[in-house]
């Protein structure tokens, strides 16, 4: 009897073992998860990172160092080069870049295809059309990009969408609970009213067929916020000369008051 308990005892022990050694969160190699010419490639692919003075490159530096050392990024049918690890770093930084303390609690591994998908994940066939997602489900706390869409969003730089910022503020949306278009943590409760009453507006606009806005946006209010984000970030000028409303309530998400000035083309 008491044998068949301590047994029944060690059996237990061990499953929990082995529950807790599966469900770590894996830790990414110091050796692999930061490029060795880290900054030079910040310099040369991400516009973000070139207009900041040199006290904030330092910071931005610092911050995807430590993001690429928090979160796992492995390739499917692909290999993961150097660039590809600095420019998912630097798209999950621009967001949160004004909030030092904020890091992706929802977050443990991106998946990098080298192409678009589809909803079953299949990687060939006609009707792929996916470049990126959050996921859900069995694959919550992981994030799937396309290798080259996330390249080129970088390339272009006239362009106003990023994939891997648009997945990366869905998950700062997320983190309130709610996948909504309203990112309770990051704007005063003040403006949620007027940044609901903006998005019905800008939404209709898109359907209507009279804005420059990503018709995607017109999907729901958490694509019409990851898309305007987007548009933010590329080109803030830009989005500013033809939607100065929009661009005032994204600063406010984005920017909250004696962050740094817009200064990017």
């Amino acid at each position: 009897m008491e044998n068949g308990l301590y047994v029944l005892l060690v059996l237990i022990l061990l499953g929990f073992t082995l529950i807790f050694l599966l469900g770590r969160k894996k830790k990414p190699d110091i050796n692999s998860a930061i490029p060795k010419n880290f900054t030079d490639l910040l310099a040369e692919h991400v516009p973000f990172y070139q207009q900041l003075d040199e006290s904030n490159k330092k910071e931005f530096e610092k911050r995807v160092k430590q993001f690429l050392l928090s979160v796992v990024i492995s390739g499917v049918n692909t290999t993961i080069e150097d660039l590809d690890r600095a420019l998912i770093g630097a798209s999950a930084i621009i967001p949160i870049f004004n909030f030092p303390k904020w890091e992706y609690c929802n977050l443990n591994e991106v998946l990098l295809y080298p192409d678009c998908f589809d909803d079953e994940f299949r990687q060939e066939g006609s009707d792929r059309s996916i470049v990126g997602m959050v996921g859900h489900g069995p694959l919550n706390n992981m994030m799937i990009l396309s290798q080259s869409d996330l390249r080129q969003a970088f390339a272009n730089k006239t362009g106003k969408d990023n994939t891997a910022i648009h997945e990366f503020v869905h998950l700062l949306d997320k983190t309130d609970g709610s996948v909504d278009g309203v990112p309770e943590l990051l704007l005063d409760k003040k403006y949620i009213s007027p940044w609901l009453q903006l998005m019905q507006k800008k939404i209709r606009a898109i359907i209507d067929e009279r804005s420059d806005i990503n018709p995607y946006g017109a999907t729901n209010e958490a694509e019409f916020l990851a898309v305007a984000s987007e548009y933010f970030f590329e080109r803030p000028k830009l989005l500013k000369e033809k939607h100065p409303d929009l661009y005032e309530l994204l600063e406010r998400i984005f920017r909250p008051p004696l962050a740094h000035s817009d200064n990017r083309v």
